[in-house]
Formats: C-alpha cells, sequence, structure tokens
C-alpha cells in the first residue's frame, strides 16, 4: 500500500498512519490503524463510506429499522447463545423412550463408522427426563432451571447438519456456508440493518472465558462484507475486556497533545477527501474512529456489573465458581441488548474436546459439567429480559452446531451426528410453547420438519422485517445471501 505524505510538522515529515500512532492514543487511535492498514481490501460492490451502501433493495438508513424495510418487524435485537462442540440432543431435550427399551442392543444404523470411533451398542440417557411445563416439554435433568422455562421455548426438534465435523459445522450455523470467507449471521444483521445506538458496535461477540470456539475468528467474520461489520470481541470476565479502551499510561501522551494531533489528523483527512471525492472508503474509516473514541465513554459503564443488586446477582449465578463466568457474559449481554447493540452472541465452550459440549469419553460426566455452568444464567437471562419487557421486539436463540450419536462411543461417550439435534427460540414473533419437527425412534436422524440452517436464518432475518431472498451483495459476480440458494421461514413456530 502506497501511504501518502503530508506537510512536515517542524523538521519531521510524517504520515497520517504515523501521525496516528504518536498522536491517538487508546482505542480509538488502534481502531483507525488497523482500518487503514485495510485499505486494498478488494470490493466487487458499491462504495463502503455511506450508510448501508451497496443494498439495492433495503436503503434502511444509518440506525435501521425505520422506513425501507421489506414488511413490518417483530424483532429489535437478537442474542444468540451458541453451545460449541455439539449439545446431546437424547440427553437434553430429545426424550426417546426406545434407548431405554433397546440399551446394550447392537443396531444396524447402515453406517460402520461415525466419524471419530466405531458403531457401538444403543445408550440410553443416563439422566432422567421429565414433563414440564403447560406444554409438557420433556426436558432431562441436566436443565433443571431452563426447565421452569419451557412454556416461553419454541423448540425446532428435526434440525440437521451438511456435516458433523466441528470446523466446517460451525462456518455453516455461522454463515450458511461449510467453507471460510463468508459473512456471518451478526455482520448480515448489521450490513442490512445498521445502528440502532450511536455509542456501541451493532454486532458483539462475548466469546466463552477459557477460549475462542472452533474457527476462531472465521465464526465473526464479515467475510466479504464491508469490514465495519465484523463482530467486536468482548471478554467480560477478562482483566481488560475491551484492549487499548484508554491511552496507555506514559508521560508523552497528555489529553492536550491528544487533541491537539485529531485536529491536525482530521485536516490531514479532509485534505484527502478534498481530492477523491469519489472514494468513500476513508469516511468510512473516520466514522468507525468516531464510535471507538465513544466506547470510551460508554462501554465502562456497560460493562459495570457492580449496578446490578444482589437479587439480580444471585439469580444469574454470578458469584458461583461454576455459573459465575457465563453468568457474567449473559448479563453483560442483556445490558448490552438493552442499551442498543442490536446483535449479541454468547459462546460457551472453547475449541478443544474436554470441558466443552464435545461429549466424546463420558456423557454422564462431561455434559453435567457443562451444562450446569448455562442451566441458572441462561434461565435467568430469560426471565430478565421478560420482566423488563425486552422480549418484545428481543428474539433469543440457542442452538449448536450438530448433535450426537445414539449408541457408545468407548464406553459412555457419544460421537458427532450431523443428522439431528435440538434449537430453541423465544421472545418476540414466537410462538411461546411450541414444538415443530421430530426425530427418529432412537434420535439418529431428523424424519418430520426438517429444517436447515437455513431455514432458521431465514426465519430470524423475517422476523427482523427482511426478506432473507432480497438481502444480497454482490462478489465476485454473484448476488451472495446468508441463506445461499436455500432457505424458507418456518412459519409453524412464529405466532
Amino acid at each position: 500500500m502506497n501511504v501518502e505524505r503530508e506537510p512536515s510538522i517542524g523538521s519531521a515529515t510524517v504520515s497520517r498512519r504515523e501521525l496516528l500512532w504518536q498522536a491517538g492514543g487508546g482505542l480509538g487511535g488502534l481502531a483507525l490503524a488497523q482500518l487503514l492498514a485495510e485499505e486494498s481490501r478488494a470490493q466487487d460492490t458499491a462504495a463502503v463510506g455511506q450508510p448501508n451502501a451497496g443494498q439495492p433493495e433495503l436503503g434502511l438508513g444509518d440506525k435501521g429499522l425505520g422506513d425501507g424495510l421489506h414488511h413490518p418487524p417483530k424483532v429489535r435485537r437478537v442474542l444468540q447463545l451458541f453451545m460449541n462442540g455439539g449439545v446431546s440432543q437424547m440427553d437434553t431435550f430429545d426424550h426417546k423412550p426406545e434407548l431405554d427399551c433397546r440399551h446394550g442392543e447392537a443396531i444396524d444404523f447402515g453406517i460402520t463408522a461415525a466419524v471419530t470411533s466405531e458403531v457401538g451398542k444403543i445408550m440410553k440417557s443416563p439422566f432422567p427426563f421429565r414433563q414440564h411445563g403447560e406444554s409438557g416439554r420433556w426436558v432431562s435433568d441436566v436443565f433443571p432451571h431452563l426447565a421452569g422455562c419451557v412454556d416461553d421455548l419454541a423448540f425446532l426438534m428435526a434440525m440437521a447438519s451438511k456435516t458433523n465435523v466441528h470446523g466446517p459445522a460451525s462456518y455453516l450455523q455461522n454463515t450458511g456456508f461449510v467453507s471460510p470467507g463468508f459473512p456471518c449471521m451478526g455482520a448480515w444483521i448489521s450490513y442490512g440493518l445498521g445502528r440502532i445506538a450511536d455509542d456501541l458496535p451493532t454486532f458483539v461477540v462475548l466469546p466463552d472465558h477459557r477460549g475462542l470456539p472452533y474457527n476462531n475468528g472465521g465464526n465473526f467474520s464479515p467475510g466479504f462484507l464491508p469490514a465495519a461489520h465484523q463482530g467486536v470481541i468482548i471478554k467480560p470476565n477478562a482483566p481488560e475486556p475491551i484492549g487499548n479502551l484508554t491511552p496507555p499510561a506514559s508521560e508523552r501522551i497528555t489529553a492536550a497533545g491528544e487533541a491537539d494531533g485529531l485536529r491536525l489528523l482530521a485536516e490531514f483527512n479532509r485534505r484527502h477527501l478534498e481530492g477523491r471525492a469519489d472514494d468513500s472508503r476513508l469516511g468510512a474509516r473516520i466514522a468507525s474512529f468516531e464510535l471507538a473514541a465513544k466506547m470510551q465513554a460508554s462501554a465502562p459503564e456497560v460493562l459495570d456489573l457492580s449496578r446490578e443488586t444482589q437479587a439480580t446477582r444471585c439469580e444469574y449465578g454470578l458469584d458461583d465458581e461454576t455459573t459465575g463466568p457465563f453468568a457474567r457474559n449473559c448479563l453483560t449481554a442483556r445490558r448490552m441488548l438493552e442499551r442498543g447493540v442490536r446483535f449479541v452472541q454468547v459462546w460457551s465452550g472453547m475449541g478443544g474436546p474436554a470441558k466443552n459440549w464435545d461429549n466424546h469419553s463420558d456423557i454422564q460426566t462431561e455434559l453435567p459439567f457443562i451444562a450446569r455452568s448455562v442451566d441458572k444464567p441462561i434461565a435467568a437471562l430469560l426471565r430478565d429480559l421478560k420482566q423488563r419487557g425486552l422480549l418484545e421486539d428481543t428474539l433469543v436463540v440457542w442452538t449448536t452446531e450438530f448433535g450426537r450419536m445414539p449408541f457408545t462411543q468407548g464406553a459412555t461417550g457419544r460421537d458427532h451426528n450431523g443428522g439431528t439435534f435440538v434449537t430453541w427460540l423465544a421472545g418476540a414473533g414466537v410462538k411461546a410453547g411450541t414444538t415443530h419437527g421430530a426425530s427418529d425412534e432412537f434420535s439418529y436422524q431428523a424424519v418430520e420438519g426438517v429444517t436447515q440452517v437455513h431455514d432458521l436464518h431465514a426465519t430470524i432475518l423475517h422476523l427482523l422485517g427482511i426478506d432473507h431472498e432480497r438481502l444480497t451483495f454482490r462478489h465476485n459476480g454473484i448476488d451472495r445471501r446468508l441463506t445461499d440458494v436455500h432457505g424458507h421461514v418456518i412459519r409453524e413456530i412464529l405466532g
């Protein structure tokens, strides 16, 4: 990339980038530095510096959710709870008495091996199932708190994945494609609808406190969409939840010096724009810089959970060693939603085969550990959103990348299964207490009302007021969609 030189300061000649590092300390400086470094990113579409540029259909404006939507929206904001590793459906929400009856039998499923193991014998769930709520929804004892919320949930009992390998499956559930390089759902929503709040990001990711999931940041990527739609990773459990939120301690960085440097940077940018009126990329970078500066004032308040009551802390399990880290993420997510973040994604489970939902070795010990860490916080979050009236225009989605096998891996583990798994939704536009679809008698394959991730994505966009077939971005000569060439709205669960 060619870096243009500007008039000298004193005896030194500086570039905009060098000036940034010298005078633009803190989150704002780092944000713009990264954006300037990406100046040569190829875009086969309209200029990206104007609000929602490249959107031939929507034209929603910078705030979004005004006029121009495809149809009246039911949802204003989305919270996605992603259980990383492949939740065992027959040990959580998909009750199968046939597994009890045929426990220990060898069944021919027409395969010789699963993903990482040979086909074992049928294994019943080691956890009792009970019916809950007026809907009579079956839930295993690993989720005693969530069991009390079933009448507020709509279950998709026959979700299926094209792959049962973690990396491609995670890409599929987040982007609609099994390969990297495509925008995730949060990025598409950010691109289509824009901001609600001026001082917080549109799309925020709260990862597991122990690490990032499979594919790392690829799950939160804007792909070929403008880089501004990247998910912003915030770590509420870390000593520094947002890196470089404040300037580093240094005698060389003073408030007066930073202000002078930013004024000079603004003058350089103005000159740059005067000669390039048809190139709006710098304008977009300046807007991102301004947001970063605003977050220096707004983010500390959002992340300060000491403002919550002791009753709320107890409800979420914030001070419990087992539930505390995920509870902190959930409570932070609620605070972000009510302050105008449009899409928040909360992750449970990091990459790797231990201490997440990837229960290969021993379902009896591995699943209760991870389920216990999220059960109370999620139930508290649902009640909290409902009590505050946020569920009236917020959609909550709980999902995973695939399910598990009905037969054993080793002695008491379960291998990957893309044939069927469970997703549930709650909140705005959703018919509470409903169930759609079913798996076979072993919970091996989805057989009735089968739904794919493209259907889930189409439904979420529909609730946001967007026709999934009309939200497109032209890339390499193709009008790309989140749902590719697939997907239908799952109307059976809509209110």
